[in-house]
This record gives C-alpha cells, sequence and structure tokens, in this order.
C-alpha cells in the first residue's frame, strides 16, 4: 500500500495567532489577547508569511489591512480551528465546563442580569450559572473562579476587548399604576413633597462595590431646582430590591434606575411618575476575564449580553 502523504501544513499556532490578528487588525491587541509581546506576534506572522509565500496583511502607520490572500486564508483558518475545537470537546467532554459565573451588585444581579440569564436557558438548559451578588465585597470581581464581572464606574472607564460598555445610570420617579392613579399625576416637582417617597440610604452608595455620588430624591428635587422635604411616612432603605418590592406593592415613588426598573415598566407594573430624570456621569461595564472568555458557554453569553444591550 502506497503511504499517505502527510498534507504540508504551516505551523498550527502560527496559524491561531494570523486568526486573532486579522479579528482585531492590530498585532498590539493580539498580542494583549495572547498574554505574548507585539514583537512575538509580529514575528509569527513574517514566518507564516515567508512559509506560504505570500503576504498577509498591508501594514500602513498605525493600521493593517488584510490582503486578499489574507482574507481567504482567514476563512479557512476560522472553520478549521473551529472543527478542530469541537472535535477536541467531543473527546474531552469535561475540558470546556458548562458553567459561567458571574459577580454583580445585588440590584443588577437581580433587575437585570437574571431575567437575561432566564431567556438564555431557555434554549440553553445545560449550562448552569453560578452568580455571585454583593453590593458590600468588591473583591469578588476579582475571583479567578469569575469569569464576568458586572461592575459600576464612570463614564472615562478604558472599554476595549476585555471591558464592555453597559449603559450609563439614569434614575427618574417611578410608581404603580394605581399609586400614580390615587395621589397623582404629580404635574410640577414640588408636588412630590406630599407623596410617600422611596428613599435609599447613603449606607448604600458608599457600599464597597457601589460608591459613588447618589441618584436619590435630594439630587432629583436639586436638579428641578426645588426644595425637597422628606415626608414622615417615607421609607428609606439600603437595599434597592427592599425598595422595589414597595414601590411594586404601591407603597410609594421610588427613585428608578431605567435599567433594572425597565422589565417591570415594560411589563406595566411601574410606570414613570414624572419626565424628568437625573444621572450622575456613571455607568455600569461588563468585565470580562481574559482566560476564560474563549470557552464557548462564557463567549456565547457574552455575546448574548452584548446583543441584549445593543437592542
Amino acid at each position: 500500500m502506497r503511504p499517505v502523504r502527510r498534507r504540508y501544513l504551516p505551523s498550527l499556532g502560527a496559524l491561531a495567532t494570523f486568526e486573532v490578528a486579522a479579528k482585531h487588525l492590530s498585532f498590539t491587541l493580539a498580542a494583549k489577547e495572547l498574554n505574548i509581546t507585539q514583537g512575538a506576534v509580529s514575528q509569527q506572522i513574517r514566518l507564516l508569511e515567508k512559509a506560504l509565500e505570500v503576504e498577509l496583511f498591508i501594514r500602513k502607520h498605525n493600521a493593517l489591512e488584510l490582503t486578499v490572500a489574507g482574507r481567504g486564508l482567514l476563512g479557512a483558518v476560522v472553520a478549521g480551528l473551529d472543527m478542530i475545537s469541537a472535535g477536541v470537546g467531543l473527546l474531552q467532554p469535561t475540558a470546556d465546563p458548562q458553567t459561567i459565573t458571574i459577580s454583580a451588585t445585588d440590584a443588577l444581579a437581580t433587575y437585570w442580569l437574571k431575567p437575561l440569564i432566564d431567556s438564555f436557558r431557555a434554549t440553553q438548559p445545560q449550562i448552569e450559572f453560578v452568580v455571585l451578588a454583593s453590593d458590600e465585597d468588591a473583591a469578588l470581581s476579582s475571583y479567578d473562579d469569575v469569569d464576568i464581572a458586572l461592575l459600576c464606574g464612570n463614564e472615562r472607564s478604558d472599554v476595549g476587548e476585555e471591558l464592555h460598555f453597559m449603559f450609563h445610570e439614569v434614575a427618574q420617579p417611578v410608581c404603580t399604576p394605581e399609586y400614580l392613579a390615587a395621589h397623582g399625576p404629580f404635574t410640577t416637582p414640588e408636588m412630590f413633597n406630599d407623596a410617600t417617597l422611596l428613599h435609599l440610604h447613603e449606607r448604600h452608595w458608599s457600599a464597597s462595590s457601589i460608591q459613588w455620588h447618589p441618584l436619590g430624591w435630594q439630587e432629583w428635587f436639586h436638579a428641578q431646582g426645588v426644595r425637597g422635604q422628606r415626608g414622615s411616612s417615607s421609607f428609606t432603605t439600603n437595599k434597592v430590591p427592599l425598595l422595589m418590592e414597595a414601590a411594586l406593592r404601591g407603597e410609594g415613588v421610588m427613585m428608578g434606575i431605567h435599567n433594572l426598573v425597565r422589565n417591570h415598566v415594560e411589563a406595566g407594573a411601574l410606570v414613570y411618575a414624572h419626565p424628568a430624570s437625573i444621572t450622575a456621569g456613571r455607568a455600569n461595564f461588563m468585565k470580562c476575564n481574559s482566560l476564560t472568555r474563549k470557552r464557548p458557554a462564557v463567549s456565547g453569553f457574552i455575546d448574548y449580553l452584548l446583543r441584549a444591550l445593543r437592542g
């Protein structure tokens, strides 16, 4: 029997490096993702081009473009590496654990993250989720086991491959339709002084995972140029879920963060009691663990969250 001639292939490592560099069109960003030096990336690409006897990139000042040959090779490399990954997964089903660990503040985990987990698992029931929620333990986001950390930050945070902007924090008065019908409409800001207001205690804003300027009633009244008064019937707590439950029971009006009350507003359980909103230049971000984000379960859920944010 004639021996089967082995097909010629360049270094698989070089092809994998090429895929990352082509995705970013940047040797610097590729080096960051692969945790190697920019020089090492450049060297691997040069050796690959030499082996193939063709240029894969057009090198411009501070920019890269794929050549026609590079674009053709990229499609083949992506398909090939995906097939290899799938084959390895069949041989080693435990090599890619189907568990995603996420850290977040109490309110973000409860009112934004959990509904998205539920909708994701409707089509991916085999994936297990671990949610570590705390306003007080900021160190949770740095645990090695955390695949995705949802963080409070400011608008100047340096977004990139590992840190994604989610949304600005915008607050607006909300209550149940029944409460608004019984005590409203609130046509002027001053009228809220006669309502039962639901307040977040200062301990919430000073918690280690929060640590930001309050977005509460005092700030809202100040933004409207009105003097606010804390009525004797008001309710105060340092926990957003407690405040949300009070609002949902029709006990008063709370200052609701848009992305935390959105599902309740869309369902009709809450309504905006006044059109004026406030913000403090703060935003939420998603930090991805660079060591685990390539796991299909993790990368799939990251893509799912990003699509939800864009929608």
